[in-house]
């Protein structure tokens, strides 16, 4: 299985998850929303082989972005995940909509040419994403991670070759299900988005990816097992040319 998105560190008890997840060979992608974040959970995250530690600047943590920003720089050539990075329009985060802006534009920067896997926070600026990507010629595929825009905008990120991934919350809500009825399934990856996703009263884990797969499984009409290994093999493309360039430097690559 594959979470591609999972805030492993903010859990009351995140050991313990990890290396529930870890057990049940749940591929999970921990992202973080901070350089400081990042480093802090490194030295806990190596013990795992099925974990990966993604560097992240979140755009709701913009008003620690300037103190944080030379850390980024300093981390990131020791992974090749990135994540939680991106925009936020909403209320929550209109007030700091310029510097999130310069940030996105810095991480890209900051990326360059180098692969990797970037996952994505979009909520009301999918199109602003888009156009900063344009604007910078940042070629390399991005992961949107719990999609909710226009489709339109969606149809226009698939065009250019990005991925969505989805998580159990999105197959309970009719915005949800059209948007995943319009992602391609060669284009998709599952995630938790755990904490901040609850299944039947509980916080969801990285095994909960399972529900993803199951709905997937309907709308698809084909076996659980058939999706398993369609995500897996989306999830092989985007990481293939980061192998291509493996280093013992960086921290785990697949």
């Amino acid at each position: 299985m594959i979470d591609a998105h999972c805030h492993l560190d903010l859990y009351s008890q995140p050991t313990r998850i990890a290396d529930r997840a870890n057990r049940l060979q749940v591929l999970t992608v921990m992202v973080t929303n901070l350089p400081s974040a990042f480093e802090k959970a490194g030295p806990h995250v190596a013990q795992f082989d099925h974990i990966r530690l993604a560097l992240g600047l979140h755009p709701l943590m913009a008003e620690h972005h300037l103190s944080e920003r030379k850390r980024f720089l300093e981390l990131v050539d020791r992974t090749s995940y990135i994540g939680e990075v991106g925009l936020d329009f909403s209320n929550s985060g209109k007030e700091t909509k310029h510097l999130q802006i310069e940030s996105f534009r810095f991480v890209l920067s900051a990326i360059g040419i180098r692969p990797k896997f970037i996952s994505i926070h979009s909520r009301r600026a999918e199109s602003a994403i888009l156009e900063i990507l344009d604007e910078m010629q940042f070629r390399s595929p991005l992961v949107f991670h719990w999609y909710s825009g226009p489709l339109n905008v969606l149809e226009k990120a698939v065009e250019r070759g990005h991925y969505f991934s989805v998580n159990p919350a999105m197959t309970q809500s009719s915005n949800g299900q059209k948007i995943i009825n319009r992602i391609p399934p060669e284009r998709l990856l599952t995630e938790t988005d755990g904490p901040f996703v609850k299944l039947q009263g509980r916080i969801i884990e990285p095994p909960d990816v399972r529900d993803v797969e199951k709905y997937l499984s309907n709308l698809w009409a084909i076996p659980e097992p058939s999706v398993r290994a369609a995500v897996r093999a989306n999830f092989m493309k985007i990481i293939q040319p980061i192998r291509a360039i493996q280093s013992p430097t960086r921290l785990k690559e697949i």
